[in-house]
């Protein structure tokens, strides 16, 4: 059966959507954005999908170009979903930890942020994830303990809930700095 090229994309965001969308949502902290970003990295893929050497790296391909993608639109603004109510159940409370973490995550540097949603939210193997962000496998392993590092920094009660616009203070460094 041979497939037109409008199927073969509808087949493909069908694929690789909701993982991209999570991802971009997870890196930019807000859905808004995301949904942007996620729409122009399937517009640039598929206009450059003769570059995809293995299909089989497709998710990782992707996530590379959504990468650049979303720094390129991310703002220093704070989280824009400011409904905020009163947990009443185990369901809300459920919520706002989820929240927390996502808040926290705003506040880390984005390349501990994109390992953790890598590893955590997309359970990408770590091979995978190096092939993605163009670095060495075992670099994707110190990234990732120095990224739970910042984010259970970030966790700490006392810290800001979101960082402050334009402020770079606020994100966690890679290493601690030396007076």
């Amino acid at each position: 059966m041979i497939s037109s090229a409008e199927s073969r994309y509808n087949q493909w965001v069908h694929e690789h959507y909701r993982f991209l969308l999570r991802s971009a949502w997870a890196l930019t902290g807000s859905r808004a954005i995301a949904e942007d970003v996620v729409q122009d990295c399937f517009t640039s893929a598929w206009r450059f999908r003769n570059q995809l050497r293995d299909p089989a790296m497709a998710r990782a391909w992707l996530f590379q170009i959504m990468r650049r993608h979303a720094f390129r639109n991310m703002e220093p603004a704070a989280a824009t979903d400011g409904e905020a109510q009163e947990p009443t159940d185990d369901r809300h409370q459920a919520l706002d930890v989820q929240l927390d973490v996502v808040k926290a995550l705003s506040r880390i540097a984005p390349i501990h942020r994109e390992v953790l949603v890598l590893y955590y939210f997309d359970d990408m193997p770590t091979a995978q994830m190096a092939e993605a962000l163009d670095i060495a496998p075992g670099t994707v392993l110190s990234r990732l303990a120095r990224a739970r590092d910042a984010l259970k920094a970030a966790l700490e009660p006392g810290r800001p809930t979101a960082p402050a616009a334009g402020a770079a203070s606020s994100v966690i460094p890679l290493r601690k700095r030396t007076p």
